[in-house]
């Protein structure tokens, strides 16, 4: 926004300070003033010790003339005073706001990893700059979370490219190679890639918080995936158990089903290659829902489970599985989530699999009366 020059904050408190003092100054000489008029007299008659006629002397018009100069002398001395330490003081005092401004302007041209730290006692300058360096910190992670999302989403999106760009060239240079062959592969890459720019599609629309809440029953949507995924968990041998009590929440009926949909169908595929088990549970409390869904399967370390809600992060060596997925899963149970207020915990169960639990702001009548 363009502006139009004007006074510094530090002029500004100067001049303030400076007519403070000026008028602190000015009702002390007042209020001496009245003092003196109070209890000295207007006139007073001199006595002559020649026996001459007394003379009356004007005794305030001559206070009058002493005090009037030596007043205008302390008010000039104020004035100065005021100025000078006006300008010191507010010097000292914005110091921390110029630090702050600094470090705002780095930020605007890009250094995200510049930090004020501003020592001292808590104040309302070191409360804002705290609360600065921790916007930076939650904006430099951000920005870096991004650019590692599109170099990798770059990377999964290339790759079928690619594939497809070297078995056309392949069929091209062999005419003698079956094409059912190719036709085959080609559509597998393409569904493929088609998942996964859908998979993206969702993660930008949670991100965006595009859609119009709702009231919506988590443990319709755990029955609706167990049903959904019933074929995938037959075909693997998975026993998938729904249990648990209504959870109203609010928010996307679209988002939620798909963050459902996401765990359970992680559940089926991460899990024993036989006789597997996948446990769906909901929950409700005064103030949130709770839902849960734990898997048997192999046994994982806590640093492996701290990535695996970062995009394109599968896990396990099980990479290229028919429903293998495209990484971004939990991604999207994780912004879905985080778009509804929501909390994600995961944990390593002790005999193998995980344990995951998405916690939720319960619905209640009064979120429809505030909408």
């Amino acid at each position: 926004m363009d502006r139009s020059p004007g006074l510094s904050v530090r002029l500004k408190l100067t001049l303030s300070y400076a007519c403070f003092i000026m008028l602190a100054g000015g009702l002390l000489l007042g209020a001496v003033w009245v003092f003196l008029l109070r209890y000295v007299p207007e006139r007073a008659l001199l006595k002559d010790p020649d026996d001459r006629p007394n003379e009356v002397f004007p005794v305030r018009s001559a206070l009058l003339d002493v005090f009037a100069p030596r007043a205008a002398a302390v008010l000039i001395f104020l004035l100065l005073f005021g100025l000078i330490g006006g300008w010191v003081l507010a010097g000292r005092m914005l110091s921390p706001l110029t630090r702050i401004t600094d470090a705002t302007r780095l930020a605007t041209h890009g250094s995200l990893a510049h930090r004020i730290r501003l020592p001292g006692r808590k104040d309302e300058f070191r409360e804002l700059a705290d609360a600065f360096d921790g916007m930076l910190a939650r904006l430099e992670a951000h920005v870096a979370e991004q650019q590692r999302f599109a170099a990798n989403a770059s990377h999964e999106l290339r790759t079928p490219l690619a594939t497809t760009q070297a078995l056309l060239d392949v069929a091209r240079s062999d005419p003698r190679r079956d094409p059912a062959e190719v036709y085959d592969r080609l559509h597998a890459i393409n569904a493929r890639a088609i998942g996964l720019t859908e998979a993206l599609l969702v993660l930008s629309r949670a991100e965006q918080r595009a859609f119009t809440p709702e009231t919506v029953d988590l443990s319709l949507l755990a029955e609706e995936a167990d049903e959904t995924l019933l074929p995938l968990a037959e075909k693997r041998g998975v026993t998938v158990e729904v249990t648990g009590e209504a959870a109203p929440a609010h928010g996307s009926l679209e988002l939620l089903l798909q963050m459902t949909m996401n765990l359970v169908h992680n559940a089926i595929v991460h899990n024993l290659p036989d006789r597997g088990t996948v446990r769906v549970e909901t929950t409700a409390g005064p103030q949130s829902v709770l839902l849960t869904v734990e898997n048997s399967g192999e046994q994982l370390t806590p640093e492996l489970v701290s990535t695996l809600t970062e995009p394109f992060q599968r896990g396990t060596e099980r990479l290229h599985e028919d429903h293998g997925g495209a990484g971004l899963g939990l991604a999207i149970v994780k912004t879905i989530v985080r778009t509804h207020d929501g909390s994600l915990t995961i944990t390593a169960r002790p005999e193998g699999g995980l344990r995951i639990t998405v916690e939720l702001p319960r619905h209640n009548r009064s979120c429809d009366a505030s909408v």
